[in-house]
């Protein structure tokens, strides 16, 4: 099989990530694929306004192959630029790609987590079974047991809607696009992880990347 150059994300691999993220909803350019665009020069975008937040998810994607640059090497100084502007210094620095990554949207779910019994304080009588509705009336003491309840609860999760899109800057348009729903709230690198393995999961099963 003839290989690709260098095809956007193909080599990113996540099989050891404890993953809670899943992709809700996606969509690609029927006409283009990422593997065609052969990218070699990829700028990394993403979009949060905490600066360290966006230096860790950009640093983290980055370091994943040297396809793709971080933006805040290249664009940090021109945020008051045009459109038409940043565009230029992309051209100018050779870059044929752009993948940006924003948070669209927090989301809460509260779900109720059921008791459970953990004691008996039933069986046969005096320890036989008589086959009688009512049986084991001799071990009623267990239901006095300190751990035969625990009492059930509510749980808050905190999920995040994370759009990815991937622009051809040689088309000049976007070729693909996919949100995300993350429950990860304490390691920002892990959660990059898992939106990475998600998007390039999706990205294998609608043949905008070749499969494994």
């Amino acid at each position: 099989m003839k290989k690709y150059l260098i095809s956007l994300l193909v080599i990113l691999s996540f099989s050891n990530c404890d993953s809670n993220t899943a992709i809700v909803n996606s969509w690609r350019d029927p006409k283009l694929t990422v593997a065609q665009e052969h990218f070699k020069k990829v700028l990394v975008v993403v979009l949060v306004k905490d600066e360290a937040s966006r230096r860790i998810a950009e640093n983290r994607i980055a370091a994943s192959n040297p396809v793709f640059k971080t933006s805040y090497q290249y664009l940090n100084e021109a945020k008051q630029l045009t459109k038409e502007q940043k565009l230029k210094i992309l051209q100018d620095e050779n870059f044929d790609g752009v993948v940006t990554m924003r948070l669209v949207s927090t989301e809460k779910e509260t779900t109720y987590v059921p008791g459970t019994y953990t004691g008996m304080y039933y069986g046969g009588f005096d320890g036989l079974d008589t086959g009688v509705y009512g049986y084991g009336f001799g071990n009623w003491y267990g239901m006095y047991a300190p751990n035969f309840y625990d009492p059930g609860y509510y749980q808050e999760t905190t999920y995040y809607m994370v759009e990815t899109n991937v622009f051809s800057l040689k088309e000049n348009k976007l070729i693909w696009t996919g949100t995300t729903k993350s429950d990860y709230v304490t390691d920002i690198g892990q959660t990059v992880d898992a939106i990475m393995q998600a998007v390039v999961k999706e990205m294998r099963k609608d043949g905008s990347l070749p499969p494994k």
